[in-house]
């Protein structure tokens, strides 16, 4: 009989026993308490973010229609402008409609001028055909180095929020209320890193490229004046 009193007196101790919840913590939830500073700034890291991507796909298609060519394109234009046929030389660059293809037709309507003269307007040409692959590629390096320091911004203001919380209080500010508010206020930092990261990746992906085609083209216009310093 005292054994099970004991036993009953264990379990009403072991049932007062306080329960410790575990906190969770969601995105949604680092954003909505970071005030209204935080959320503007994460909205403005948001906004990067879609350009970002957008600059990105959009300069990546581009490219890759670019660098598209026909291997018997160089072949086609020997055999037309060796049998004196320019005007089915010019059709097959239309055809193509790439910068190479475009750089070709630029010298083939210099045939008959010095050969300084053609290779003048190829390399001009060439440089215009950069310009178009480079479009708004700038823009991704900007906000690689742009969003770090934006979202470092908005930690630095937290902490200053945080602090000038501590300093009125004299105090006596909860250390929970304090660190929630500097936790929250990293948020921004992290939020800016990942946009830069995915910004500068995309960037040197694009630049990377944007280097094979302007070599393609460069190996292009070489052929080219190689073909009328042959030899009739």
């Amino acid at each position: 009989m005292l054994a099970f009193f004991l036993q009953d007196g264990l379990q009403d101790t072991t049932d007062l026993e306080p329960v410790v919840e575990e906190k969770t913590l969601s995105v949604l939830e680092l954003i909505m308490n970071g005030g209204l500073g935080a959320q503007i700034i994460i909205g403005i890291l948001f906004i990067l973010l879609f350009v970002a991507v957008y600059i990105y796909f959009e300069r990546l298609f581009a490219i890759k229609a670019a660098s598209k060519m026909d291997n018997n394109f160089m072949n086609q234009i020997r055999d037309n402008v060796a049998s004196g046929n320019v005007q089915a030389a010019k059709v097959l660059c239309a055809q193509q409609n790439t910068p190479v293809s475009r750089l070709t037709e630029k010298g083939i309507s210099r045939i008959g001028s010095p050969l300084e003269d053609i290779n003048t307007a190829i390399e001009n040409a060439g440089r215009l055909e950069v310009y178009k692959l480079e479009k708004n590629v700038s823009i991704l390096a900007t906000i690689a180095g742009a969003a770090p320091m934006i979202g470092f911004l908005g930690t630095v203001i937290g902490m200053v929020l945080a602090f000038h919380q501590l300093a009125t209080s004299s105090g006596q500010a909860e250390m929970g209320a304090l660190a929630e508010g500097i936790y929250t206020a990293m948020t921004t930092t992290v939020a800016g890193l990942i946009v830069g990261i995915i910004a500068y990746m995309g960037y040197n992906h694009l630049v990377v490229r944007t280097d094979k085609v302007v070599h393609q083209m460069e190996a292009t216009a070489v052929d080219f004046l190689d073909l009328l310093n042959e030899p009739a």
